[in-house]
């Protein structure tokens, strides 16, 4: 087993040459690029497995860490390493498998597609700069590779480029994303100012040298990375529009391993978030309130992968509450079953559009059930574990996340995320009822998709019934290999929590089966009654408008007072200076006749004025 941590370098980099021979060699041969790409990948599986087993196997505190300088000057260094332990090895599992499932379900949606090659290309470049997001050892190489996975965002949002609202989308989330990039560099830079060191290790040994409110400048900056890489309230208004990209784009990058980077950082540097209690209130509140704000908006959404981008959202929002309640290791759990039962909602939402020919609008389906079963009763399975019902994984990782919450004492924070619980419950079976067992015909011309679709859903299917047991009283072994990591406090299981939360989300979906499927509450009647609500939600509370206003009143009115000031004063002043200059010189070149006779005339009109301010000066002090 020590040869997988001896071969561990090649995970990361064994994708950036998959891009470059892809990109260089591959292009005009579509079947042979996907072919290397998903066996790259599946090797990348492989040796990831390896790897979190021997790291597993050796305990809580198991760390492979090797490193060698990369730039080094004066109180300046930046390494390059790897650090494997057991929150590094799980993210490469989830990762890589992820990975290689949505590689090859892309055989069948992307078929055809004129951009097949370039398209697998980009996927290579994404599982290298994630997995090296995951194993760096310092902040200097976290960000590097943060920012490579922000351009594989940019790079298969805007994929489809000759669409206009592709476009804009992709420059939507770049645009947003250098908001957070810039708060987490500045954190950075402080953390190296004050730590004289990258390096995680050293920068935790160091911890209690540093004063509180020092630690909590570093806290907070570091997080506004989270906040829009992750998509947090208020940068969350790029997510929802990601989904312009292909639809197994949003199932890798925007549901399971891209947006769950920020939550690596929160537990990645859960010692230094954790040493301020200030910095963890305020990600517990981010967080719970994303949660609610996103689920809110998801109630009455029509576009089926909308309605999957703000669960996602929300569920992100579950994921920094659990970590501002100290909730740690509930919070990674929940990233590692919400990657697996999401991405696998979003491969099925793809399926769907793949048979709909590109709707994407549920109330132009229905009765999709009889002529897609597959791909009808793993979306169904998805969204029981979305919805917390038990024994499915999501039960356990979202009980986890309310018993930490409720046993710290956030009773608010549980307040919210019980809420939510009730509200995801139902916006994910109005999904279901309307566009799988609705009344509308919409889907009678559907048909299911082919097997290399329909079987990585019945994978991540599996899993999503399964992995959660890990955490249950039957498995167990999760907190066999977390305990000890630092923040991985664990509570005793409250049977009244599971109780509770198991009750709101079967009322969630009876309430969903009331209104849309048996139609015993007229949906049309209840936006009628709450028709402001209504129009709230379904403009998303007008944050993309705000923000609209602020970009053109203040943004673009600050750069038309900037281009005035430029041209009028700052080029103003230079051309009266210059003009000044100009007119100065002609005037004195009347001076110049080249008469020798005029210059003496100068010279002896000089002398004599000189001689005459002389003298008065000198009767001036005489008579002083």
């Amino acid at each position: 087993m020590y040869d997988f941590m001896q071969l561990a370098w090649l995970i990361p980099v064994m994708p950036f040459i998959l891009f470059a021979f892809i990109g260089i060699c591959l292009m005009r041969f579509p079947r042979t690029a996907a072919t290397v790409s998903i066996l790259g990948i599946a090797a990348n599986f492989v040796l990831s497995l390896g790897v979190a087993i021997t790291t597993f196997q050796n305990g809580p505190d198991a760390c492979y860490n090797i490193s060698f300088p990369w730039i080094q000057m004066q109180g300046f260094e930046v390494e390059v390493g790897l650090l494997i332990d057991p929150l590094a090895a799980l993210m490469l599992v989830v990762v890589t498998f992820i990975a290689l499932l949505v590689q090859i379900y892309s055989l069948g949606y992307m078929h055809g597609d004129p951009g097949f090659s370039r398209y697998y290309a980009y996927q290579s470049l994404f599982s290298g700069s994630m997995l090296g997001l995951v194993l760096a050892d310092n902040f200097g190489q976290l960000f590097i590779f943060w920012e490579l996975v922000g351009i594989c965002s940019f790079l298969l949002i805007g994929f489809w480029f000759g669409r206009i609202s592709a476009k804009n989308a992709a420059k939507k989330a770049f645009i947003t994303n250098r908001v957070g990039d810039l708060g987490f560099l500045l954190g950075i830079v402080l953390i190296q100012a004050t730590f004289g060191t990258l390096n995680f290790e050293a920068v935790t040994a160091g911890m209690a040298y540093v004063g509180l409110g020092l630690i909590t400048l570093i806290s907070i900056l570091l997080f506004i990375g989270p906040i829009g890489k992750s998509a947090q309230f208020p940068l969350h208004v790029w997510l929802p529009d990601a989904m312009e990209g292909p639809t197994p784009v949003s199932a890798l990058i925007h549901a399971a391993t891209m947006v769950a980077a920020g939550v690596y950082l929160l537990a990645r540097c859960f010692m230094i978030f954790s040493a301020s209690p200030q910095a963890m209130t305020v990600i517990g509140i981010v967080g719970g309130f994303t949660a609610l704000f996103a689920a809110s908006i998801a109630l009455v959404q029509n576009d089926i992968k909308r309605i999957l981008a703000y669960s996602t959202l929300s569920q992100l929002g579950y994921m920094v509450m659990a970590m501002g309640v100290s909730a740690m290791t509930a919070g990674i759990f929940h990233l590692m079953t919400h990657a697996f039962f999401k991405s696998m909602l979003f491969l099925g939402a793809g399926s769907v559009i793949h048979a709909m020919h590109d709707e994407q609008d549920i109330w132009k389906m229905g009765n999709l059930s009889k002529k897609m079963p597959i791909t009808t009763w793993t979306f169904v399975i998805g969204a029981l574990a979305l919805a917390g019902i038990p024994p499915l994984s999501g039960f356990w990782s979202k009980d986890e996340i309310l018993l930490g919450a409720f046993s710290s004492g956030h009773y608010f924070l549980y307040g919210i995320a019980s809420l939510v619980a009730f509200m995801t419950a139902f916006y994910m079976f109005r999904l279901i009822f309307v566009a799988f067992f609705g009344s509308n015909h919409g889907g009678e011309a559907a048909h299911e998709s082919p097997a290399v679709m329909t079987v990585p859903l019945i994978l991540l299917a599996i899993l999503s019934v399964g992995i959660g047991l890990v955490n249950s009283p039957v498995g167990n072994y999760w907190l066999s290999a977390f305990i000890t990591y630092p923040g991985a406090e664990h509570h005793a299981a409250s049977p009244m929590i599971m109780i509770i939360s198991a009750a709101l989300a079967l009322a969630g979906i009876y309430l969903a089966y009331l209104i849309y499927q048996k139609q015993r509450i007229s949906a049309e009647a209840l936006k009628e009654k709450f028709s402001t609500a209504h129009r709230v939600l379904t403009n998303k509370y007008y944050i993309d408008e705000f923000y609209a206003f602020l970009i053109a009143k203040c943004v673009d009115a600050v750069a038309a007072f900037m281009f005035w000031f430029d041209t009028k004063i700052v080029n103003g002043f230079i051309n009266w200076l210059a003009n000044s200059t100009g007119k100065l010189g002609k005037l004195l070149s009347y001076t110049e006749d080249g008469q020798v006779q005029t210059y003496a005339l100068c010279m002896y009109a000089g002398a004599l004025l000189i001689v005459v301010l002389s003298i008065f000066a000198a009767c001036y002090a005489v008579f002083q």
